[in-house]
């Protein structure tokens, strides 16, 4: 997570997997050391309907541009539609050149620009 500027501590992730819901999580393992994941999750907006919203897919510097993240991307694709979903939904910061046109490459399109509020509680 790191390598795209979020820093999260172990701890935090851990929980966070502890309480995973309808989601699921797949990890690439290179020369025994983690060289990219994905987590996806099945979502049902009250606009879009059963979906599957990718909420992240990091692939190690190291080993981009060796399938890792094709490979990735497929596994969370087989999740979805085993789970009913009709498609997969992907945000992706409007400075990651790169990562569009992996997923463009994949079959997917832009379908819209928008801003993304936060509000701490």
């Amino acid at each position: 997570m790191g390598q795209l500027g979020y820093e999260v501590a172990p701890a935090a992730i851990a929980g966070r997997l502890t309480r995973r819901t309808e989601r699921e999580i797949f990890v690439a393992v290179v020369d025994e050391r983690v060289a990219g994941w994905a987590a996806v999750r099945a979502q049902e907006p009250f606009v879009e309907g059963l979906g599957a919203y990718l909420e992240g897919l990091v692939v190690d510097e190291s080993t981009r541009s060796s399938g890792i993240g094709a490979d990735l991307l497929d596994a969370a694709e087989a999740w979805a539609r085993e789970r009913g979903c009709t498609e997969m939904r992907v945000h992706s910061n409007v400075v990651r050149d790169r990562a569009h046109a992996f997923y463009r490459r994949r079959g997917y399109a832009t379908i819209k620009a928008q801003y993304y509020f936060r509000k701490p509680l």
